[in-house]
């Protein structure tokens, strides 16, 4: 279900969805996790859901990372985090707690971190830059019905669903949302 808090309310831990209105290529049926958010600072969010093709292994050349590491996170995947700071790559843990049906992460990792919340049972990721917004600049897009807020849903931490995951979200909103998951990207072809 969709959250429909005040737009005041700190959105940190939620997903925000693209509206299937949303055409702008860096966020078009984008979701995005959010971080940090507070109506003054800003929010800070990484896009789950558009994967590179590449893994950690093909982009650090060298002796960057100590063996060890190098070798546990060859074959963590590597996402576009956002338009932001795309020259830095930073890891990312995302687990997901029965208990409490919570999605739990840690961000800005380091190697070491990253092995570490890996050796735990964490899924790791590594982001290419990141999405942000200066204070109130999300709020204003809220209002503007640019993003659908969200809860997090285990689907989120396997990285198999990504090709589908806007849709898969998208498709449980409404029927009406539902239609739009559905359609084709090119029209002529419906």
């Amino acid at each position: 279900m969709p959250s429909s808090g005040p737009i005041g309310k700190s959105l940190k831990g939620s997903l925000i969805l693209a509206d299937p209105g949303l055409k702008e290529p860096t966020f078009f049926q984008s979701v995005l996790l959010v971080t940090e958010h507070s109506c003054e600072g800003g929010a800070f969010a990484y896009i789950l859901n558009r994967p590179l093709g590449q893994c950690v292994g093909d982009l650090l050349i060298g002796n960057v990372l100590p063996h060890d590491q190098r070798e546990r996170l060859a074959d963590v995947p590597v996402f576009m985090g956002g338009p932001v700071s795309t020259e830095h790559l930073t890891f990312s843990a995302l687990g997901w707690s029965d208990i409490d049906a919570t999605l739990q992460y840690s961000t800005h990792l380091s190697a070491a971190e990253a092995v570490m919340h890996e050796m735990e049972g964490f899924q790791i990721r590594a982001f290419i830059g990141y999405s942000g917004w200066s204070g109130g600049q999300l709020e204003g897009e809220l209002r503007q019905q640019t993003w659908i807020i969200r809860t997090p849903s285990k689907s989120i931490i396997e990285v198999s669903n990504v090709d589908r995951l806007w849709k898969t979200l998208l498709r449980d909103l409404s029927p009406w949302h539902k239609l739009v998951a559905d359609e084709p990207e090119d029209l002529s072809l419906n």
